[in-house]
């Protein structure tokens, strides 16, 4: 894959340009340093209500139907996603209409009119949002697990918000939170694909050039505080529980985040993965089941995810915290971190073959403030994690005043933490 060419337009917007000749599409990917993160409590869930408002038109196409109309009769795929530290508007085509896709997602991030009608409009799209991932708790789950680890900050706010604060925002909330966040010096445009080229460099400078400039709003410290294992029980009259147990970690900047990644990986990255292979295999308790490495600007989380049969809840809680334990105090076997290594590095460059992924792929290291590092960069990394390392970092996160645990199930008065301890 080729090299990504970075460049810093005089008002302090970054452009990051991936060319790949072979590809047969092309995206445009803007992205922001404003997430859930970047909120204050009295308007949680504005990030991802404004990123809905962008589609609802701008001067020159005035209706949701102009920019829909416009990018689907491009052959476009197109969409967005608000996280807790950022937030992307992207479209994807094939190369002949980069410079089209180009200038409506422009014309989106940088002209929204925010009409009073649309907002009122929107209100009830986001608020049935909420209620579908209130309905979804294979999803829910991951938002009470953030809750219960972080608490009242915003890192344990959920993205979406609440529907009471929703239902107050107003029209000079989203003018104020942009004219704070969306910014030049905050703002990345990544073209990456098969036309991903110095003229439509040229185009960005030229739509981008007038982005008022202005002083950034901070995202607040996320701040860790816990002693013992904590838990947070939701009851719902589901057909399978759902839960996550995870322990804190540490930041995306720390160099022992490729370790934990392999870890990860080792513990229930895939079908041959410990997790897997007890929880699903051994003890037919579920039929998802997963291990993720989440890591932030700030904070970060190893967590294990998995929906399982009500009455087997408890073996699989001890099952899983066993096997955690014994990562972090037994060696990996030299086939099983190779096996690890290759899966991750496999599933990465696959993921990559989209002009989209490859997008998302370089602006989410700009958001971050790292190194572009290529994927071969990234797998040079991968292969370099020793059995030691493993268990080092695991030692070091595996621990009892790092361990918390969310539920979603039919538990009335229902404790977990006779057993939750490693």
């Amino acid at each position: 894959m080729t090299k990504p060419q970075r460049f810093k337009l005089k008002n302090g917007l970054r452009v990051i340009l991936v060319p790949e000749s072979q590809n047969l599409t092309t995206t445009v990917m803007v992205s922001v340093e404003a997430g859930s993160e970047y909120e204050t409590k009295n308007i949680n869930g504005l990030s991802h209500f404004l990123e809905h408002m962008c589609f609802k038109g701008t001067h020159k196409r005035p209706t949701a139907m102009d920019i829909a109309a416009e990018l689907d009769g491009l052959g476009a795929q197109y969409n967005a996603f608000t996280s807790q530290e950022s937030t992307s508007y992207y479209a994807k085509a094939k190369n002949e209409n980069a410079a089209e896709i180009l200038d409506v997602v422009a014309d989106m991030y940088l002209d929204p009119t925010f009409e009073h009608q649309e907002i009122e409009k929107e209100r009830g799209v986001i608020i049935q949002e909420l209620n579908m991932y209130e309905d979804t708790p294979m999803r829910r789950v991951a938002e009470l697990f953030m809750n219960l680890v972080y608490g009242d900050q915003p890192a344990g706010w959920d993205i979406g918000g609440k529907k009471e604060i929703i239902k107050r925002l107003t029209r000079d909330d989203f003018v104020d939170y942009r004219g704070r966040h969306y910014l030049p010096q905050s703002t990345i445009v990544t073209i990456s694909g098969g036309h991903a080229t110095r003229d439509l460099l040229k185009k960005t400078e030229g739509y981008f050039k007038e982005l008022p400039a202005g002083k950034k709003g901070a995202k607040p410290k996320t701040k860790e505080s816990q002693k013992r294992p904590k838990e947070l029980v939701s009851f719902k009259d589901v057909d399978q529980s759902h839960l996550i147990v995870g322990f804190r970690a540490f930041d995306v900047f720390d160099k022992r985040r490729y370790p934990l990644q392999v870890a990860a990986d080792i513990m229930g990255g895939g079908m041959s993965s410990r997790l897997f292979q007890k929880v699903r295999e051994e003890l037919g308790a579920a039929y998802y089941v997963r291990t993720d490495a989440d890591l932030y600007v700030d904070h970060g989380l190893l967590e294990m995810s998995a929906g399982v049969e009500h009455e087997k809840i408890d073996m699989v809680l001890k099952a899983a915290l066993k096997e955690f334990d014994r990562i972090a105090k037994e060696p990996v076997g030299v086939q099983e971190l190779k096996r690890a290594k290759e899966h991750l590095i496999g599933n990465l460059f696959m993921a990559l073959e989209g002009s989209d992924e490859l997008a998302s792929f370089y602006a989410a290291q700009e958001i971050f403030g790292l190194k572009l590092s290529t994927p071969q960069e990234v797998a040079k990394s991968i292969n370099a994690v020793t059995a030691d390392q493993i268990r080092s970092v695991m030692g070091q996160i595996i621990r009892n005043d790092r361990l918390n645990l969310a539920v979603i199930g039919p538990f009335k008065k229902r404790s977990f933490l006779d057993i939750l301890k490693v």
